[in-house]
């Protein structure tokens, strides 16, 4: 027999939308900079994980660093208007 549980339902986020006359959280020179970092991250992790001996612990987590620094990238390349990125999600 299974137990029913309740689902709490969440409420939802209370966004405030931003004056249109006030300045950008980030200037494009710290995101560029932030890219930069983000791939140089990606590429250290995944050279670490291409060109070491792994166990299988450290195999998972330099994937999931490069992964997740992947859609990074992508991310701060769709804020910087880059021409190949449509939806950072696709």
């Amino acid at each position: 027999m299974r137990v029913k549980r309740r689902v709490k339902i969440s409420q939802p986020l209370m966004v405030e939308i931003p004056k249109e006359e006030s300045a950008p959280i980030r200037t494009r020179e710290e995101v560029q900079l932030m890219l930069d970092e983000a791939i140089e991250r990606r590429d250290a992790w995944f050279d670490y994980w291409d060109k070491t001996k792994l166990s299988k612990a450290e195999n998972i987590e330099a994937l999931r660093n490069y992964t997740a620094l992947r859609g990074v990238v992508k991310t701060l390349q769709w804020v910087m208007l880059h021409p190949n990125i449509e939806h950072p999600l696709d």
